[in-house]
C-alpha cells in the first residue's frame, strides 16, 4: 500500500512555496485555511484534507503526483505519467466527491430550471402584446434582472455542490468558492450545517428573480406609467433583489452555523 511520507511532504511542500515567494499566510489564505494548518504539514505533523491536494499542487505549480512523492519527477514527461497524472487527480475527486443526487432528483433540477427558462421567455410575447410601448419594457432593466436570475438558477439547480469540501468545516471560511463563482459573506462562516439550508434559499430566491419579480416590475410600471421613466425606480426594484438575496441567505446561515 502507498503511504505519504509526511515528513518529506513538508519538506518538499516548505522548499516549493518558498520558490514561489509565497508565505505560509499567503498559501494559507488561497487554499482559505489557517496559517497554522500549513505550519503542520511543513513540518511533518499532518498532511492536507484530500479536498486540498489538486488546488494546493497548481498553486506550487508541480503535479499533484509530485506533491504525493513529496519530488520533482524527471523532466521527461512521458505519455504515460500524464496518463497517471490523470488517473490521481480522478481518483482524488472521486474520493472527496459527495454521494451523487438520484437520478430522480437531478431530473427534477433540470425541469424546475426549465420550466423557469419557458416561462421567463413566454412572459415576453405576452408583454409584447398587452404593452403600450415595448421599448420602455425593455429600457426599465426587466430584462436584465431576468438575465441575472437565469445565470443564478442554473447555477443554484444544477451545478452548484450539495456539500462543501471538508476544510469547510475546519476552518472559519467566510467565502464560498467554486470555479468563477464566489460569495463573501463576512462574518458569515460557511460550513456543511448550514450550506444546504443556504443552497436552499438561493434556489428559491434564483426562481423568483427569474419569474417573479419581472412580472411584479411590469404590473407596478403598468399600473403607474410614470414609472418607466424613473431610474430610481429600477434602482430600488435592483436592491430590492439583491436584499431578497443577501438577507435571507446571511439570516439561514447564521441559524445552521
Amino acid at each position: 500500500m502507498f503511504e505519504i511520507d509526511k515528513l518529506q511532504f513538508g519538506r518538499f511542500l516548505s522548499v516549493r512555496r518558498k520558490e514561489k515567494n509565497l508565505t505560509q499566510k499567503a498559501l494559507a489564505e488561497k487554499l482559505f485555511i489557517s496559517d497554522k494548518a500549513v505550519s503542520k504539514w511543513e513540518r511533518g505533523l499532518s498532511l492536507p484534507d484530500i479536498s486540498l491536494l489538486i488546488p494546493l499542487a497548481d498553486i506550487l505549480d508541480i503535479t499533484v503526483t509530485e506533491l504525493l512523492e513529496g519530488k520533482r519527477m524527471e523532466e521527461s514527461y512521458t505519455e504515460h505519467s500524464k496518463q497517471v497524472e490523470e488517473l490521481v487527480k480522478k481518483a482524488l475527486a472521486f474520493s472527496d466527491k459527495p454521494p451523487e443526487k438520484s437520478a430522480e432528483r437531478r431530473k427534477k433540477h433540470r425541469i424546475i430550471c426549465a420550466s423557469g427558462a419557458l416561462f421567463a421567455v413566454v412572459q415576453w410575447p405576452v408583454i409584447f402584446l398587452i404593452s403600450e410601448n415595448f421599448l420602455n419594457v425593455i429600457n426599465s432593466g426587466i430584462l436584465t434582472l431576468q438575465v441575472i436570475g437565469l445565470i443564478f438558477m442554473f447555477y443554484f439547480w444544477i451545478y452548484a455542490k450539495e456539500r462543501l469540501p471538508a476544510y469547510y468545516d475546519e476552518n472559519p471560511i467566510h467565502c464560498y468558492h467554486d470555479g468563477y463563482f464566489e460569495m463573501n459573506m463576512p462574518p458569515l462562516c460557511f460550513n456543511n450545517r448550514n450550506w444546504p439550508h443556504i443552497l436552499r434559499v438561493c434556489r428559491i430566491w434564483s426562481l423568483l428573480d427569474t419569474t417573479v419579480i419581472p412580472v411584479c416590475i411590469f404590473c407596478i410600471n403598468l399600473l403607474i406609467p410614470e414609472t418607466w421613466h424613473l431610474d430610481i425606480f429600477f434602482i430600488i426594484m435592483f436592491c430590492c433583489s439583491l436584499g431578497g438575496f443577501f438577507v435571507p441567505v446571511y439570516l439561514v446561515g447564521k441559524k445552521y452555523e
